[in-house]
């Protein structure tokens, strides 16, 4: 029961809660892939950002750039993802998907795209509509006002 006053906590409270557990829909079928969350939004990011200096890659999946280059390390090892230098820069790198990594993600995308919308369909498609549009507001002025 929300007691006046008590709305802004009670909303961060069952925020985090629905992240929680949709987020939870995906790790598990990230997992199933024999990855881990952070490698498969690296491989996202990749395939539908193209080759990207790993020094934002970070920034770009909410990583740090320490865990990104082991993150890429891994992805090398599982053949996935390659380092390229910058011919006009030698301390930039790029990492790039592979031939391999390309076909990978869009093997597996599709289905996680499937357990995402499984785990949000306790919303219609016009309060998921709203529910986007009330969270980009939210997400805009916590933004604007963080100081």
């Amino acid at each position: 029961m929300t007691t006046p006053g008590n709305e802004s906590l009670q909303l961060f409270v069952v925020l985090s809660r629905a992240y929680q557990w949709v987020n939870a829909h995906g790790d598990r079928h990230i997992r199933k892939l024999g990855l881990n969350p952070t490698e498969f939004g690296v491989l996202e990011l990749l395939y539908h950002k193209g080759r990207q200096p790993l020094q934002q890659i970070g920034g770009k999946i909410l990583m740090t750039s320490g865990n990104i280059t082991y993150v890429v390390d891994k992805l090398e090892k599982k053949e996935l993802v390659v380092r390229v230098g910058c011919p006009e820069d030698r301390r930039v790198w790029y990492a790039e998907m592979t031939d391999k990594g390309k076909a990978f993600i869009e093997q597996s995308f599709p289905a996680h795209t499937t357990v995402i919308e499984k785990a949000v369909e306790g919303l219609t498609p016009d309060e998921r509509r709203q529910a986007i549009e009330l969270l980009k507001k939210l997400g805009r002025h916590a933004e604007n006002t963080f100081k």
